[in-house]
């Protein structure tokens, strides 16, 4: 097992860590780890481990096994796994993860500001997407900017907290993406809550601590995909 210390910390840059065991493919398994691994639209983290006598180990990207239970961090091409059992120090790409915390939280703003049930989506370092099912309705661009921009302007706390998988059965409205699940299997599901009730739904990714982070945000292209849904993208301005 590996423990998610971006889990409950998304701004951890870097971690002291030992090797859990490194798998058939050379992906290499911390026993603990500020990586956040591939998931929920979100992409893994890149970065390097560091180890003892100064040299890195160049990480692309971070996924899950095939079990869930452990997180593998996938090195560059050519490069030599450390053995089981060696300490070092794990660091993200802090520009790039801050980048996909900015968009993430973003797009939680974007379900708000387009109430309608979201089929898909796609978290970007510098853009981001949703899909809504929005049958025959069209998109006041204008509007919807504006609103998306006050949102993210008004400064809301963003929290985490839990709830048993039972009391997410009794309340399915919160619930909003129509093709990606909320993570199970523990007992229990965690909740990504913005303001007191701005925005409240199931989530296992990394965010900001207050919208006012997000900074400016300006609309992409709106394309229609099939006949009833909306593709929506938005971009940080900076």
């Amino acid at each position: 097992m590996s423990t998610p210390l971006f889990r409950d910390d998304a701004y951890l840059r870097t971690c002291d860590a030992e090797v859990a065991g490194v798998n058939d493919r050379d992906g290499i398994i911390l026993d603990r780890t500020v990586f956040y691994a591939t998931g929920g639209g979100q992409p893994g983290d890149s970065g390097y481990l560091e180890l003892e006598d100064g040299s890195r180990i160049e990480i692309t990207t971070t996924v899950y096994d095939e079990d869930k239970s452990s997180i593998v961090h996938v090195p560059a091409e050519g490069q030599t796994p450390p053995s089981a059992g060696t300490r070092l120090t794990a660091h993200i790409d802090w520009a790039r993860r801050y980048r996909l915390m900015r968009v993430h939280t973003a797009l939680h703003l974007l379900s708000v500001a387009l109430p309608f049930p979201v089929t898909g989506g796609q978290i970007g370092d510098a853009e981001g997407r949703l899909d809504f099912d929005m049958g025959e309705e069209t998109v006041d661009k204008e509007a919807l900017i504006g609103k998306l921009n006050s949102l993210a302007a008004g400064d809301h706390e963003v929290t985490t907290e839990w709830i048993t998988d039972a009391e997410l059965d009794a309340k399915p409205d919160l619930v909003k993406t129509m093709s990606v699940k909320p993570p199970r299997g523990s007992g229990r599901v965690r909740l990504v809550r913005i303001g007191g009730n701005v925005d409240l739904q199931p989530c296992g990714g990394t965010h900001v601590s207050r919208t006012s982070e997000i900074g400016e945000l300006a609309l992409g292209k709106i394309e229609k995909k099939g006949k009833q849904n909306r593709r929506v993208r938005i971009r940080l301005v900076d």
